[in-house]
């Protein structure tokens, strides 16, 4: 049995929510470009940072699909899935 390419079936974005330790606000948001970089991910944007304390809150959405891409699961569709 093959395993699917799980990424087809994602329509959009995929978010990723964690906390980083930090010093900073901006030192959160360079690491957060990292670790999306990191996880192979090339379109990210940081949708929400908040700095505090000893870290930062990150959410990261990271776009497999944007308007008017060639959508992996239209061919899902295309193949009865």
């Amino acid at each position: 049995m093959t395993v699917p390419d799980v990424f087809a079936y994602v329509l959009d974005a995929l978010d990723i929510e964690t906390l980083l330790v930090c010093t900073s606000e901006e030192e959160g948001k360079r690491i957060a470009l990292e670790l999306a970089k990191k996880l192979g991910f090339k379109d990210v944007d940081i949708v929400f940072i908040r700095f505090q304390g000893s870290g930062a809150r990150v959410r990261l959405r990271a776009y497999l699909n944007r308007p008017g891409d060639q959508y992996a699961w239209l061919d899902l569709e295309d193949a009865g899935r």
